[in-house]
């Protein structure tokens, strides 16, 4: 069975499915933030989502994260480092990418164990 959060006319949030939780691409509420600001807000976002689920960030299985402009890359590493789970890094892709509000800095898609 497919269990759907935060159900939208448009998109779900996230949908769990035999034991893995599939987030929708995180963006931060605040878009006037630097990436630093920005990147706190998703990374929140996704630990809010993990936990409905039942999970958290120790158990993400792979994590992809689109940066507007690699020249800020550094701010979001520095809010990465300090989020993720110590000995649980995930694999994780980077990639800049033209985002759908040009004030995002970052949007992160994540995938993690239930």
């Amino acid at each position: 069975m497919i269990q759907r959060f935060q159900v939208g006319k448009r998109l779900s949030e996230m949908a769990v499915y035999n034991g893995v939780a599939y987030l929708a691409g995180q963006v931060a509420e605040d878009d006037a933030l630097d990436m630093y600001g920005q990147a706190k807000q998703v990374l929140a976002s996704i630990d809010k989502l993990l936990a409905e689920a039942g999970s958290d960030k120790s158990r993400i299985l792979m994590a992809q994260v689109f940066v507007a402009n690699m020249i800020e890359f550094d701010e979001f590493n520095r809010a990465w480092d300090e989020w993720v789970s110590e000995g649980n890094a995930p694999p994780r892709a980077s990639i800049e990418a033209k985002l759908a509000n040009p004030n995002w800095k970052i949007e992160i898609v994540v995938k993690a164990a239930v």
